[in-house]
């Protein structure tokens, strides 16, 4: 299996997944100016035309594009981990989770908030518009230590996108405290712990690439 991502992007919940689920995997850095796959230089395009991560090779050479998809799959593909939900309203509670990180806090929220080609007005309107999403999370997540009764694929993804509040300077975690709670709580799990060290290690390579190549 092979997982293609950029450090500390939507991919990193992927990563932190697998690690739950003690599955092996080949973890292939694209780099996101020029597209390029790391280790062999080729062009991560003829992989994904969008040029997005995360993509997923699946063991039988199936490629997965879409976090909120993969992640479901590395849910069913190791029902051991207990990274998913069972089927009816518990499995749609956990589709509902997948669907409002990526679309109310991840292409809502943040993607404006971390464009630094994108004007202030457009990010003030963002933040105008959107932010009540996390009154909502916060709420929800008053007394509960995941999502929903466990940790699951979701809490990946949302440990990772709240990550991001570290580069998104308007969104203090303080005046969501539950969330912030959360986030803090979450960060020391072993596998969440692992891929954030690693990842940030890679994302500090590749900013030196881009002040390198300015």
């Amino acid at each position: 299996m092979d997982l293609y991502f950029s450090p500390l992007a939507c991919s990193m919940a992927t990563r932190i997944a697998l690690y739950e689920a003690g599955a092996e995997a080949n973890y292939l850095e694209v780099d996101p100016p020029t597209k390029t796959v790391l280790s062999d230089g080729s062009d991560f395009r003829a992989v994904n035309p969008l040029g997005l991560v995360p993509t997923l090779r699946t063991d039988d050479g199936v490629i997965l594009t879409e976090n909120a998809a993969i992640l479901q799959y590395v849910a069913d593909r190791f029902p051991n981990a207990g990274l998913g939900a069972d089927a009816g309203i518990d499995r749609s509670r956990l589709h509902q989770w997948l669907c409002f990180i990526g679309t109310e806090l991840h292409k809502g929220l943040f993607v404006t908030l971390l464009d630094r080609k994108a004007p202030q007005e457009a990010k003030t309107y963002v933040l105008d518009k959107n932010l009540s999403r996390l009154d909502v999370l916060d709420s929800h997540l008053k007394g509960r230590e995941f999502l929903l009764d466990h940790f699951t694929v979701a809490d990946a993804y949302l440990v990772t996108v709240i990550n991001w509040t570290m580069a998104t300077p308007p969104i203090e975690l303080a005046k969501w405290p539950n969330v912030k709670a959360y986030h803090e709580r979450l960060r020391e799990r072993p596998s969440i712990a692992r891929a954030i060290g690693e990842e940030f290690e890679l994302y500090k390579a590749e900013q030196a690439r881009k002040k390198a190549a300015a």
